[in-house]
């Protein structure tokens, strides 16, 4: 086995690894985060880089089997999200409602 293997998600003993990378990146990140924060930071990245690596294979694996994604069903989904980005702005600037309105509301 693996030593990574036994070890949950996130939870293995952290190695030391060089990276390079520009120095206006690194300024940018110490900025953020100071020197001490800088490991973390750089973790939290590369992982959402896999988590973003792994849903494209995903998207294609399922582009293979299912066949692409028609405009129309494009179309939909960014109306959807127009409407959602909406609703959260419209929620977010009517906070003058009392808990009592909130709680008396009805799904639509």
């Amino acid at each position: 086995m693996d030593s990574t293997e036994q070890y949950g998600k996130g939870e293995a003993p952290a190695q030391k690894v060089s990276v390079s990378m520009p120095a206006d990146r690194i300024a940018a990140v110490k900025a953020r985060v100071g020197s001490r924060g800088f490991s973390a930071y750089v973790s939290a990245a590369v992982e959402r880089q896999i988590q973003r690596d792994l849903i494209e294979e995903l998207l294609e694996a399922n582009e293979a089997e299912a066949g692409p994604i028609t405009q129309d069903m494009r179309d939909r989904a960014a109306q959807a999200i127009r409407a959602a980005k909406a609703l959260a702005e419209r929620d977010a600037t009517s906070s003058e409602e009392t808990d009592e309105e909130w709680h008396g509301r009805k799904a639509s």
